[in-house]
């Protein structure tokens, strides 16, 4: 048993977990000597009481590995753990990072830069709306949207991202097999074709009130930030912003109508300092070390542009479009790449994002450096 394997069992140890394995991997130094010590052995392990000590040492009789292994092969899954070069990097910085993430779909070098997008099931159009919006424009300029799968602000998000022809990724409080909301199933699978559905959890393992919290702190562990966009007082947002700021990274809350409970999670954390945000530039105002330097020229080989923000073929036409020294008006930048003005908006304004052109009083856009 190799420990990629020994840890897939180890997760499904009951009762174990994050914490207590980290504490069993720094004392017995890999998972596969974990699952073959004695129980007086683990015993001598800090954090593990007689009761996981009795299920470790007697793994095999509740763990189907060979059935596991057989269910991720079949469902055309991959498991990635903590030494994985794609298992995300920001993930392993917190004190509990997942043993293991069955992954459905692909994670890149470009996910390390994402932000998480979460809210409530129940919402409202302004929170529909505002959640695709921010989504979209995220993505767009290359920014991965995590989110959970949910109902409501979550699935908004991913479809926002999804029509920014950019990256999402959900990270369910189920088994990778279980689609939770059932109506997500298209959904979902449009995320794996685009990004990544991701969970900690086996095979099968049915949602309860353990499981959203387990899975809110890898959307706020894996991410630079968190966005919340419409959230009761009661929302499962605000335990991910909550781990977020645990975390260190950034807390984001869209502002709503000041008699709307579904907007009181938001104010109540812009009141204990999250960002207020109002637009998407808001939220890249704070990540700018991701885009190139305005005036800093390209070394040879390089497109002055981090692997994650390369140009879209939209954009590149309209960068194409925009004079190298002088300034170019939004007309003749709709003549020269022959795109709908539409189109042209939001790609001038993915451009600006990425710092690549400037615009100036009266619709007039130059190139920066």
């Amino acid at each position: 048993m190799d420990s990629r394997e020994a840890l897939i069992a180890l997760n499904m140890v009951e009762g174990v977990g994050p914490v207590r394995a980290r504490s069993l991997l720094e004392h017995f130094g890999d998972a596969p000597k974990i699952l073959s010590a004695a129980k007086h052995e683990l015993l001598r392990v800090h954090n593990i009481g007689d009761d996981i000590a009795e299920k470790i040492s007697g793994w095999e009789k509740t763990v189907d590995l060979a059935g596991e292994l057989k269910r991720i092969a079949d469902f055309k899954a991959r498991v990635l753990i903590s030494s994985d070069e794609n298992y995300p990097a920001m993930l392993r910085e917190i004190y509990d990072p997942p043993l293991v993430l069955y992954v459905k779909g692909e994670l890149t070098a470009r996910d390390k830069n994402a932000v998480a997008m979460v809210g409530s099931r129940m919402t409202t159009h302004y929170g529909i709306e505002t959640a695709r919006k921010l989504a979209y424009q995220l993505a767009y300029t290359g920014v991965t949207v995590v989110s959970g799968g949910a109902r409501g602000i979550d699935t908004a998000a991913h479809q926002g991202a999804l029509s920014g022809k950019g990256r999402t990724v959900a990270v369910l409080g189920t088994g990778i097999n279980l689609i939770f909301p059932t109506e997500n199933a298209e959904l979902f699978e449009r995320i794996a074709a685009n990004g990544a559905i991701l969970t900690q959890f086996p095979f099968n393992r049915q949602a309860d009130k353990q499981s959203f919290p387990i899975r809110n702190r890898i959307v706020a562990g894996m991410t630079l930030g968190t966005v919340v966009v419409e959230a009761n007082l009661s929302s499962g947002a605000l335990i991910t912003a909550n781990f977020a700021t645990e975390y260190g990274r950034q807390v984001f809350a869209v502002p709503g109508r000041i008699d709307s409970p579904r907007s009181k999670g938001c104010h109540d954390l812009i009141k204990k300092g999250a960002k207020l945000c109002e637009g998407v530039e808001d939220i890249l105002s704070e990540f700018e070390y991701l885009f190139p330097s305005s005036n800093r020229p390209p070394s040879p080989g390089e497109t002055g542009v981090l692997p994650a923000l390369e140009l879209n073929e939209n954009e590149q036409k309209i960068i194409a479009a925009v004079r190298a020294n002088d300034e170019t008006t939004i007309d003749e930048i709709i003549r020269a790449s022959g795109l709908p003005s539409s189109t042209v908006g939001a790609a001038l304004f993915g451009l600006e994002m990425k710092r690549l052109v400037k615009q100036l009083p009266g619709k007039l856009f130059v190139r920066n450096g």
